[in-house]
């Protein structure tokens, strides 16, 4: 979750650290701070809440300095509080350490160093003990008279690399010491940490765009990866001590691909991105000629991807909802049997699969930990593991058999929008690559792909609706929630509407297969609690209009997203409709969810909500 960032280098270090937690804010704004070295001590300023309240500190009192670690933190252990915050100290205040990630046996490690006589403990984190673990490790290593003399940077090292190998957990982690000068160390398991190499200077970060307006070279770690860094050089090992392959990668995006523009929020700006985002998804994969799909990062010959008998995708929140109309899809277009997994249960229970199957992994960030432990238990099993993410260097990308890029861009906003749309474009090539090795005739590839080929205009058609769908947000800014109700593809998509409602609204909101309001669903049915109802014209909308009658018999306002004929047919029932072209049934889920996604913006900003921010979530899940 949490942002870091460390610089080392020859400009002062505190403008870097304050700019780039800026840009990593989305993921972590419990608190902040930052630890730069000047001299021969570190100042420290840490303050609970945003990254506005680190700025004033820092205006107030500046830290010099040209080397330094900083933090942004979405809390996991202790309240957010100025002692929570990172950085955090070893017993002697000479070591700061920021941290990412979860210490599983923090309390047993904490346990043994206050046996020892260590009881200078100020914080309830689980990062405290392990500042004061690598402390008391490079504190003992200072020369016994039998072990040979090692450097203060060599000891540091080797410290950090002892602690690791006592620590269960994920972190990604970096650390100054005060006694040495220019030098940072950081490491990675199960949390991304990225080195940034400039001219003269050097970079550590928990994600590339906190960094990418200083330099575009960048070095993805590994996990188990340990790096130190200074201002002209660095050194990449294992936390066993062994060296470490890595290569120095150009980073896809520039600076002004993570600004706002004339957006006043994230959320907004990724929302009207999507027909760009949706294009660039299909950009060079689609085979008029042959009426199919290539998509040749999946490392699948012909034979082998005629072979695949069963397919499991699996992801977590946006990206399951995503993977759960693949599941449509594929069945659908390819006749494969596909089954949709919780990320977080797939990775812990025995799933039973056949030789053939081929799972998939869908993650936007494609570092998100349930979803990366899902595919590395895939892997483990013997399965081909493959990875649909956004992140071109992310752990998921590196370590699957193969997989599908979304070259959707940054998506900066806590609340996935594009991304989801790309996934369910992929998903659909897909669909039509197996489709096509089976039973699809080439008239059938050629409209499924003119039928992707016009989302982009059809997109840009639905985002013309957005005053349309500001004034319906007004109209319920008084509700106390919403229902949402869909039926096949848009079953999905309803419950994608509700989790778009729910993050950043904070109302309540419920997703459900509209043939279940009978069972269970109605008794919430009343005057207060609108329905939102996705029911385009297709083979089950006169379903949905059954379902949206029993609703308006007990007097619950309706609003339906629907196309073609649907409107008219919708007239006397739904207090308000919106109206999406008319696609074909594999395709609707990419049109339906935008007036979802803009309903939940425009009426969070009616509520004053933080859209960009929302209260207790973080763009990237990297922890359990």
């Amino acid at each position: 979750m949490c942002g870091i960032v460390g610089y080392v280098g020859r400009s002062e270090a505190a403008p870097i650290l304050l700019d780039g937690l800026r840009r990593l804010e989305y993921r972590g704004y419990d608190s902040a701070g930052v630890a730069i070295v000047d001299g021969d001590r570190v100042e420290t300023r840490k303050c609970a809440g945003r990254i506005a309240e680190l700025a004033k500190l820092m205006t107030a009192r500046p830290p010099t300095g040209t080397y330094g670690i900083s933090h942004t933190r979405w809390a996991t252990h202790g309240k957010a509080t100025d002692q929570n915050a990172h950085p955090h100290f070893d017993a002697s205040g000479k070591l700061a350490l920021v941290h990412n990630g979860v210490i599983e046996n923090y309390q047993a490690l904490k346990d043994e160093l206050i046996q020892e006589g260590d009881n200078s403990f100020t914080s309830e984190t689980d990062t405290e003990v392990l500042a004061h673990l690598v402390g008391k490790l490079y504190d003992a290593s200072s020369g016994n008279g039998t072990s040979p003399v090692q450097t203060p940077k060599a000891r540091l090292v080797n410290a950090l690399r002892t602690a690791l190998q006592q620590v269960i957990g994920t972190y990604g982690i970096a650390l100054v010491h005060q006694d040495i000068p220019d030098f940072i160390v950081g490491a990675r398991r199960g949390s991304p940490l990225v080195l940034g190499v400039g001219k003269e200077e050097n970079f550590l970060a928990s994600d590339v765009s906190a960094i990418v307006a200083y330099t575009r070279d960048a070095v993805y770690l590994n996990d188990f990866d340990v790096v130190a860094v200074e201002r002209d050089k660095f050194e990449i090992s294992s936390v066993a001590g062994e060296g470490s392959n890595y290569e120095v990668s150009k980073v896809e995006f520039t600076d002004e691909d993570i600004k706002k523009g004339d957006y006043p929020h994230y959320m907004l700006k990724e929302i009207f991105e999507q027909a760009g985002s949706v294009r660039d998804a299909m950009r060079g994969r689609l085979s008029p000629e042959e009426c199919t799909a290539k998509l040749g990062g999946l490392n699948m010959t012909t034979a082998e991807l005629r072979d695949v008998c069963r397919v499991v995708l699996t992801g977590c929140g946006t990206a399951l909802h995503a993977g759960m109309i693949g599941e449509y899809i594929l069945e659908q277009l390819a006749g494969i049997p596909t089954e949709i997994e919780y990320a977080s249960e797939f990775r812990h229970r025995n799933t039973p699969m056949t030789r053939d199957t081929v799972v998939f992994a869908i993650s936007q960030s494609g570092e998100t930990a349930d979803t990366l432990g899902a595919m590395r238990e895939s892997k483990r099993k013997g399965y081909r593991s493959l990875g649909i993410c956004n992140n071109v260097a992310s752990t998921i990308a590196r370590e699957s058999d193969g997989g599908v890029y979304m070259h959707a861009g940054p998506e900066i906003g806590v609340a996935a929008t594009k991304s989801f749309t790309s996934q369910v474009v992929i998903l659909n090539l897909i669909g039509l690559l197996l489709g096509r090795m089976r039973h699809l005739s080439t008239s059938e590839g050629t409209q499924i792909i003119a039928a992707l080929q016009s989302l982009p205009e059809q997109i840009e058609e639905v985002l013309n609706l957005s005053d349309q769908i500001k004034a319906i947000a007004k109209k319920y800014a008084s509700a106390s929630g919403m229902l949402f109700f869909g039926r096949q593809f848009n079953f999905p998509v309803a419950l994608e509407g509700a989790l778009k409602m729910k993050e950043i609204t904070y109302l309540f909101a419920e997703g459900h297969p509209s043939a279940e309001l009978k069972h269970g669903i109605i008794a919430l049915v009343r005057p207060d609690l609108p329905s939102v109802f996705i029911a385009p014209d297709d083979a089950v909308f006169s379903k949905n209009v059954n379902n949206i009658e029993q609703v308006k018999a007990r007097k619950g306002p309706v609003i339906a997203i629907t196309s073609g004929e649907g409107a008219g047919r919708l007239a006397k029932l739904a207090e308000d409709i919106i109206t999406v072209p008319k696609v074909p049934d594999f395709v609707s889920p990419i049109l339906t969810v935008v007036p979802l996604q803009l309903l939940a913006y425009h009426l969070a900003v009616e509520l004053g909500r933080d859209v960009d921010k929302p209260r207790n979530l973080a763009k990237s899940v990297t922890v359990e």
